[in-house]
């Protein structure tokens, strides 16, 4: 099978798993309404950013949706991950350009995703997706990147948004769209449980009633010939009218005799107001399926564009600041989202911008997680957010979605990393941290609930407990006393889960001096802090 080959390729495929992991602060000053909404704004790198995040929505986001740089040359973007490789560091603090001016420019792109799709994708559940903005710089290329990361099998389909209802004259020619490549996570269970559109008000008024039919309005069904078919489909039909019909030389009724029938008796047949025209079988609005199929083609009257975004909702909102150069409407991402979440759903976006998706899943009820370089957080998904909540946006998607302002969201940032240089546990760190993340190193799943440090049991996880002794005051200090090392005593006050009686138990502790066998006859597997706990 073909696979995709890039400059600096080697280089990036396991560098997710050197970014360390890092703390997560929140700013109670720069936080707005509820802080327990489930909604984050973080301020920082996105990659490290997604790796600070994992240990908490591991498997928990039912969509994330990006619009990362689409390679342009002409928007600024620099490459800054500090993969260790000659090749990649010779790009750092550069600007990528155009493609004459940088003929490396597509290898760059390449190793910024590749480590960021990645992380992404152990964020989504099960019957999670993933869609991505580009344009023809990247397309093709993110199309096979996603293929690499999510399996070809896994892809749903490249929709094509109209960004644009106008005309440029001063190209040779005028683009107007951008493509979404959709991925999920496993493919069978995103389509038992993706969402069908709503109907609208035009689709609805193609159903009527002329005949006022009790069973309400209806649209035609099966009607007319075909070109094909057996001569089972050439039978006659009696028209209320008297006049006996078959369908013409090499044509063929589109319904079988038992189907007219069946559809007859159950006044499901209408022959025109006259009774001679030829038989179309009903299909009733009560009875199809509650919305439509979402098809591939996005037009602007349904997903909005960058001008309607910039021009009638986001300068209008924020009046004061530099319109925001390709926003993407609210709009789209109710499409989207429509789609791919319901209400309570968690979406996250590691390419915050201008904040839409943040915007559009508040409207919708979903909760977010949005990640922002500094600049752009402060000059436009701040305000915007504070402005939704306060219910002062009146534009977008407001009034398809009944918002009038409320909930809230964490402000977040990123602190140090949870080890030092020499692979110790920082002493920033607080045992709520370090727990979180040693459950999720251990199982690969976020921790079932904040631990405190009241209780050496931090969870449970397929049959398994999991324990950590750890004491911030004594980090490095190895000793009896000190509450991070497994003794005899400390072994037998283990707190036993209620739901695991006699289950294999792991204890992280930075010492044991309880001997092998007793351990092994306990069922109980030692791990040492720091050496053996992943990410150090």
């Amino acid at each position: 099978m073909p696979t995709l080959d890039w400059i600096g390729k080697r280089a990036v495929v396991n560098h997710h798993r050197e970014v360390p992991y890092r703390l997560v602060h929140c700013d109670k000053a720069k936080s707005v309404g509820d802080p327990d909404a489930g909604n984050l704004l973080v301020q920082g790198d996105n990659l490290e950013a997604l790796k600070a995040l994992l240990p908490y929505y591991a498997g928990k986001v039912k969509c994330i949706y990006i619009d990362p740089p689409y390679n342009t040359g002409n928007e600024g973007w620099v490459y800054n991950d500090n993969v260790n490789a000659p090749e990649i560091k010779s790009w750092l603090g550069s600007v990528v350009g155009k493609e004459a001016e940088d003929l490396s420019r597509h290898d760059k792109w390449l190793c910024m995703m590749y480590p960021r799709l990645r992380l992404l994708r152990d964020f989504l559940t099960e019957d999670g997706s993933i869609w991505v903005s580009c344009d023809d710089n990247e397309a093709p290329y993110a199309r096979l990147l996603l293929e690499d990361i999510f399996g070809r099998n896994n892809l749903v389909a490249t929709f094509v948004w109209e960004k644009d209802k106008g005309r440029r004259g001063d190209t040779d020619v005028s683009g107007a769209h951008e493509y979404i490549h959709c991925f999920a996570r496993k493919k069978e269970h995103f389509a038992a449980k993706r969402n069908l559109l709503p109907r609208s008000l035009h689709q609805i008024s193609r159903y009527r009633n002329p005949d006022k039919d009790p069973k309400g309005v209806w649209l035609q069904g099966d009607n007319g010939t075909a070109k094909s078919g057996t001569e089972s489909l050439r039978y006659p039909i009696t028209l209320p009218s008297g006049r006996v019909v078959r369908p013409p030389e090499g044509n063929y009724w589109r319904f079988a005799e038992s189907t007219f029938e069946d559809a007859l008796a159950d006044s499901r047949v209408y022959f025109g107001a006259d009774g001679d025209s030829l038989p179309i079988i009903k299909r009733y609005l009560t009875e199809v399926q509650d919305g439509v199929v979402p098809r591939t083609w996005i037009p602007g009257e349904l997903g909005g564009t960058n001008q309607s975004a910039k021009r009638d909702h986001l300068r209008k909102l924020l009046p004061d600041r530099e319109p925001f150069p390709t926003p993407k409407p609210e709009e789209l991402l109710y499409f989207i989202l429509q789609i791919a979440t319901n209400p309570g759903d968690i979406v996250l976006d590691s390419f915050a911008g201008s904040g839409t998706t943040a915007t559009s899943a508040l409207k919708m009820g979903r909760r977010f997680i949005v990640v922002e370089m500094e600049e752009h957080t402060a000059q436009y998904a701040l305000p915007r957010l504070q402005k939704v909540i306060a219910g002062e946006d009146s534009r977008g998607i407001t009034g398809d979605t009944g918002w009038t302002g409320g909930s809230g969201f964490r402000f977040c940032t990123l602190g140090d990393p949870l080890f030092d240089a020499d692979g110790n546990v920082n002493s920033s760190v607080t045992y709520p941290n370090l727990a979180a993340h040693v459950f999720f190193c251990e199982t690969g799943s976020p921790i079932p609930k904040r631990a405190d440090g009241s209780s050496p049991l931090i969870g449970t996880f397929q049959g398994r407990a999991i324990y950590l002794l750890h004491s911030v005051s004594s980090v490095e200090l190895s000793n009896l006393n000190s509450g991070s090392v497994l003794t005899a005593s400390l072994l037998e006050a283990l707190p036993k889960p209620e739901n695991i009686l006699d289950g294999p138990s792991i204890v992280y502790a930075e010492g044991c001096s309880v001997p092998e066998d007793r351990l092994r006859n306990c069922g109980v597997t030692f791990k040492q802090i720091p050496y053996q706990i992943e990410g150090v």
